[in-house]
C-alpha cells in the first residue's frame, strides 16, 4: 500500500491555515443530512463530538461505559502543555515543536507537531472558557509548572486533576448537545466491528454490554476515539478497561497499524507489590518538579532512606544531566532507574524502586506549600502504600503508561480507510518514539476541537449521505461477530482469561519492555502463538452472550492483545535502531543512551493486515526544520 500523508506544501507556519483555505465544505445547511460515529468519549472523543454537533452534524457517541465522565482521560494528573510564554522565560510555538520532536527522538511528522503546538494556546481559551479551574498566580494569571524534556514553564495544571477537569469541560460540551437532540449516546455499548462498503468506513457492528444485544450502526464517516494498547502488557497505568479491540477490529479490515513497538514506559509510578494486583498506579510527573530522584550508594542499602546521609546517596538523574535532571524525559529517566535496580542499588523488599525525596522542598517552601500543590497526589499515595510522603520519601518504578503507536493518519486524521478518522491516542499520534509528559491531552483536545471539524467536512463532501444499515455489509458483520462469540462460548477449558492475559503480560514485559533484544522478541515470537493456541483450547467463559458477562467483554480484548503483541515484537525486531521508548540493548552509545539509525529507519512502519499476514509500508520521514541530531539532555 502507497501511503500518502497529505503534508502541505509551504512554509511550516503556514501549513494548517493554508490547508484549512484549501479544504472542501460542507454547506452548513446539508451538515445535518450527514451522520457521523464517534467511538470513545474521552477528551479526544467527547471533544469531537460535542464540535461536529455544534457545526450540525448528527453524532452517535458510543462507549463500553455508562458515562463519558468514566473516560481514561480521567486519570491524567500532571498537566496539558501550551505555548503561551506567560512566564516569560523564552517559550514559543516553534520553541514548543523542537521540544516535542527532539523529545520523540525524531520519529514523527514536522508538520503534525507544529500544528499541535500552533493550536495549544486555542485548547487553553478553550478550556478556560469552559469553567476548567486551571491554577493561578496571585495576580489571576494562569500558573504553568515545568515538565520532563522542557527548559520553561509550560504546562497548566489543576493540581494533580488536570484530565479530570479537562474531561468535565468536555463533558459539559457534549451534554449540551445531548440535550439538544444532536447527540445520541449509546452507553455500554461495546464496538466489534468496522463495516467497510465499497472500501469506505460506513458504520460499526457493537455489543450491549448489559443485555448482549448486536446490532449495526450506519453512518457516512467512522471517527475512532478509544485510547491506547498499554493494558497488553496486562500491568499498566491505564483502566483496566481500556483495550485496543476497536482499532484492532478496524485494522483487520484495511486500517494501518503504525510504530506498534513504540510504547512509553513511566518512570514515577507506585511500584507492584502484590502478584495479585490488576494495574499500576502512576504518580504524576510533575512530582519531579520538586523532588529529588535518588537511591543509595551502597548495594542492597536497607536502612531507613531518612538515616542515610547525604553523601551516601546518589542523585542519579542530577548527576548523569546537569541541566534538565529529574525532568529529564520518561524514556531516559526509566532507563536510569531500572539500571540502578538492575545493579543492585534498588530500595524496597524487592530492590525494584528508587526514591523520589521531597525533603528539600519542604524545608524550603514548608509542608503547606507542597500540599496545596500535590497534595491530592500524597494522599493517595499514602492510601495505597501506608507511607506518608511528608515524612518518607516515595518509592517509585516504571510502569507501562502511554502508546505512541496506533492506526496510520494522514494530515487530516484520516486512517488508510477513507472515511474512517482517528483521534488521540487511537492514531500513531504526534509524539514519535516518545511522549513528553503533559502532551497527551494536548494532542486530545487538539485534534476534537480543532482538527476533526475541519478536516471531516473535506471527506464527507465528497460523499452522497448513508444511512442503510440494510446493506449486506452489515449482516455479513454482524454474523461474523457472533461467530466468533459463539467459538469463545464453546471452548470450555479451565483457565480464566485473568489468568491468559497475565501470562502475555510477562511475556511482553521480559521481552518486548523497557529494554529489548534480537533474542528476547525472538523468545517473544515463539512463546505467543504457543499462549494463542492455549486460549483456544483451555479458555472458560462461563454463561451465555445474551446477558451481562464480562468474561466475554475481556476474552474478545484478549484476543486482540495476543495478535497486537505479536506485531509488536515483529515490529521492534524490525526496528534495528534505538530510539526514544524503543530501546534495542544491540544499540546503545557508550553511556547507554538510545542509538538511533536515521539512514535506514527515518519512518514511520505502518502495517497492513493481509490474510492473516503483516506487510510493511513506509511512511518517510522528512526533516526540514529541525537537524537530526542525537538527543542530549546533559
Amino acid at each position: 500500500m502507497k501511503l500518502n500523508s497529505q503534508i502541505p506544501e509551504g512554509p511550516l507556519s503556514d501549513k494548517w491555515s493554508q490547508h484549512k483555505f484549501n479544504l472542501n465544505l460542507v454547506n452548513p445547511a446539508n451538515k445535518r443530512k450527514y451522520t457521523v460515529i464517534v467511538v470513545g468519549t474521552g477528551l479526544a472523543g467527547a471533544s469531537a463530538a460535542a464540535t461536529l454537533a455544534e457545526l450540525g452534524y448528527n453524532v452517535l457517541a458510543f462507549s463500553y461505559h455508562e458515562s463519558p465522565r468514566r473516560a481514561h482521560s480521567i486519570a491524567a494528573q500532571g498537566g496539558i502543555n501550551a505555548a503561551k510564554n506567560y512566564q516569560n522565560d523564552g517559550d514559543s510555538i516553534h520553541r514548543l515543536f523542537y521540544d516535542t520532536i527532539k523529545g520523540g527522538d525524531y520519529r514523527s511528522r514536522e508538520a503534525n507537531v507544529y500544528r499541535l503546538a500552533e493550536l495549544s494556546g486555542n485548547i487553553i481559551d478553550q478550556c478556560a472558557a469552559q469553567g476548567v479551574p486551571f491554577a493561578r498566580e496571585y495576580g489571576g494569571h494562569l500558573a504553568n509548572r515545568s515538565f520532563g524534556g522542557a527548559q520553561v514553564s509550560r504546562t497548566f495544571y489543576a493540581r494533580g486533576q488536570t484530565g479530570q477537569q479537562l474531561l468535565l469541560g468536555a463533558y459539559s460540551a457534549l451534554i449540551r448537545q445531548m440535550n439538544l437532540n444532536k447527540v445520541n449516546f449509546f452507553p455500554r455499548h461495546e464496538m466489534l466491528d468496522l463495516v467497510t462498503i465499497d472500501g469506505h468506513a460506513k458504520g460499526i457492528v457493537t455489543r450491549n454490554l448489559v443485555n448482549g444485544e448486536i446490532k449495526s450502526f450506519a453512518a457516512d464517516s467512522v471517527v475512532l476515539a478509544t485510547g491506547g494498547y498499554g493494558n497488553v502488557f496486562y500491568l499498566s497505568t491505564n483502566a483496566m478497561a481500556s483495550n485496543v479491540t476497536a482499532s484492532w477490529r478496524a485494522h483487520k479490515k484495511g486500517a494501518c497499524f503504525a510504530n506498534p513497538c513504540f510504547t512509553q514506559i513511566h518512570p514515577t509510578c507506585i511500584p507492584v507489590s502484590s502478584g495479585h494486583q490488576s494495574k499500576l498506579t502512576l504518580m504524576s510527573e510533575s512530582l519531579r518538579n520538586d523532588g529529588r530522584v535518588w537511591v543509595p550508594k551502597k548495594e542492597k542499602d536497607q536502612r531507613n532512606p531518612n538515616d542515610i546521609p547525604e553523601n551516601e546517596r546518589d542523585y542519579y538523574l542530577e548527576r548523569l544531566y546537569p541541566s534538565f535532571g529529574n525532568l529529564v524525559p520518561r524514556d531516559v529517566a526509566s532507563r536510569r532507574a531500572k539500571e540502578m535496580c538492575d545493579a543492585g542499588l534498588g530500595v524496597g523488599e524487592t530492590g525494584l524502586a528508587v526514591y523520589l525525596d521531597f525533603k528539600d522542598v519542604i524545608d524550603r517552601e514548608g509542608k503547606d506549600w507542597v500540599a496545596e500543590k500535590y497534595g491530592n497526589l500524597f494522599d493517595m499515595y499514602k492510601q495505597i502504600t501506608g507511607q506518608n510522603p511528608y515524612e518518607n520519601p516515595m518509592m517509585i518504578y516504571p510502569a507501562v503508561h502511554y502508546t505512541m503507536g496506533g492506526l496510520w493518519v494522514d494530515y487530516n486524521l484520516m486512517s488508510s480507510i477513507p472515511g474512517l478518522h482517528v483521534l488521540g491516542e487511537a492514531n500513531f499520534s504526534d509524539h514519535g518514539a516518545n511522549r513528553l509528559g503533559a502532551s497527551a491531552l494536548m494532542q486530545g483536545l487538539a485534534d476534537g476541537y480543532f482538527i476533526i471539524p475541519y478536516t471531516i467536512g473535506n471527506y464527507l463532501s465528497s460523499q452522497v449521505p448513508f444511512n442503510d444499515n440494510n446493506h449486506n455489509a452489515f449482516k455479513e458483520s454482524i454474523d461474523s461477530v457472533n461467530n466468533t462469540i459463539s467459538r469463545f462460548l464453546n471452548i470450555k477449558g479451565n483457565k480464566t482469561v485473568d489468568e491468559i492475559h497475565k501470562e502475555l503480560g510477562k511475556i511482553m514485559w521480559d521481552n518486548v519492555g523497557m529494554s529489548r533484544s534480537t533474542e528476547s522478541l525472538t523468545k517473544a515470537l515463539h512463546l505467543i502463538p504457543k499462549l494463542r493456541e492455549d486460549f483456544y483450547n483451555n479458555v472458560n467463559i462461563p454463561d451465555t452472550n445474551h446477558e451481562f458477562n464480562s468474561e466475554l467483554e475481556k476474552a474478545g480484548r484478549l484476543v486482540d492483545f495476543i495478535d497486537l503483541g505479536e506485531l509488536m515484537a515483529k515490529d521492534a525486531l524490525d526496528r534495528e535502531e534505538s530510539c526514544g521508548g524503543h530501546f534495542r540493548e544491540e544499540h546503545q552509545t557508550s553511556e547507554n543512551e538510545a542509538k538511533r539509525n536515521d539512514e535506514d529507519y527515518a519512518y514511520v512502519a505502518a502495517w497492513q493486515y493481509k490474510k492473516d499476514k503483516h506487510e510493511l509500508c513506509k511512511e518517510d520521514l522528512k526533516f526540514e526544520n529541525v537537524k537530526l541530531a542525537t538527543r542530549s539532555y546533559k
